[in-house]
C-alpha cells in the first residue's frame, strides 16, 4: 500500500457562506503523482482533530499555503494590521504538528505559509510585510493575470553549496515562483536557512538535528510539480521519507 499523506485544511466559505475545510488539487495531486502516495486532507481545527490520532494515522504531513498568516502572538508579538487575517484553528493544529514530527522523526513538508509555521514552531519569528524593508522585493502574488501568469518563475533561490536542498536538486541554484507577503526576521536556534532569494529573504530551510525529513519552502512548488524540475525532486524526496516511514512502522507492527 503506498504512504498516506495527510494534508492540512484551510477553512473556506463556500458561497460566502458555507464553512468547509479546503485543500487545493494541486497540492493533492502533487502529492499522488509525484510523492505516489495517497492524500487525505484533515481538518485544520482542533475541536475535531487530536495531534496523536494524527500522527498515527499519516505516514507523513505537508503543510499548504493560506491566505491568512500565522498569528504574532505564536512568536511573541502583538498583532497589528500589517498582520493581515489569521486562522488561530490552524495555528493550533499545525504548530505542535510540526514540533511532535520533529521529535518522532515523522516526514514534514512545509509550503508557503507552511514554512512559516515550521519556522515559528522552531522559535522563528516573522516579519509581516518584507516588501517594506528596505532592499527586499516584493514576493506577493501579481493581482492579475492567469494562473499561469501568477505562477510563474519570478526570482532565483541559492543554496547552501554542499547542504540538503542542493544535494536534493542537483543545483546551487534554482528558479522558483514567489507568492508571499511575510517572511522569516529571526531563525531560531533549530532553523537552517538552506536557500535565500537575490534580496536575502529566507526561501529554504531545515531543521537542525531532525532525526527525519523536516524542510520547507518559501515558493509553490506544488504548481505544476509533476513536469517541474525542482519541485518533481522535493516532492520524490518526501514521498520516499514516507514510504521509508510507513514501512518502518508496518515492520514495528508485525514484531509486536
Amino acid at each position: 500500500m503506498r504512504p498516506i499523506v495527510g494534508i492540512i485544511s484551510n477553512s473556506y466559505l463556500i458561497n460566502d457562506q458555507y464553512p468547509a475545510h479546503a485543500n487545493g488539487k494541486m497540492n493533492t495531486d502533487a502529492v499522488a503523482q509525484v510523492c505516489d502516495a495517497i492524500p487525505l486532507t484533515f481538518a485544520a481545527d482542533p475541536a475535531v482533530t487530536d495531534i496523536g490520532e494524527l500522527l498515527d494515522v499519516f505516514d507523513g504531513f505537508l503543510l499548504t499555503g493560506g491566505r491568512p498568516n500565522v498569528h504574532p502572538e505564536e512568536y511573541g508579538q502583538e498583532e497589528t494590521e500589517a498582520h493581515g487575517a489569521f486562522d488561530r484553528a490552524r495555528d493550533r493544529v499545525a504548530l505542535p504538528l510540526v514540533r511532535a514530527c520533529v521529535e518522532r522523526g515523522q516526514p514534514v513538508l512545509g509550503l508557503c505559509r507552511g514554512f512559516q509555521e515550521v519556522a515559528v514552531a522552531m522559535g522563528s519569528t516573522l516579519h509581516p510585510e518584507i516588501r517594506d524593508l528596505p532592499g527586499r522585493m516584493n514576493h506577493r502574488m501579481p493581482p492579475d493575470g492567469s494562473i499561469e501568469e501568477k505562477f510563474a518563475l519570478r526570482h532565483e533561490v541559492r543554496f547552501t553549496p554542499g547542504g540538503p536542498f542542493a544535494c536534493l536538486m542537483g543545483a546551487d541554484a534554482v528558479m522558483t515562483n514567489t507568492l508571499h507577503g511575510q517572511g522569516i526576521d529571526v531563525p531560531g536556534p533549530r532553523i537552517r536557512v538552506d536557500g535565500v532569494a537575490p534580496d536575502g529573504t529566507p526561501e529554504a530551510i531545515c531543521v537542525d538535528g531532525a532525526p527525519g525529513f523536516a524542510l520547507a519552502v518559501q515558493w509553490h512548488p506544488e504548481y505544476n510539480a509533476a513536469a517541474d524540475p525542482v519541485s518533481r525532486p522535493l516532492f520524490q524526496a518526501f514521498g520516499n521519507a514516507c514510504r521509508a516511514w510507513r514501512a518502518q512502522r508496518m515492520g514495528l507492527r508485525r514484531v509486536s
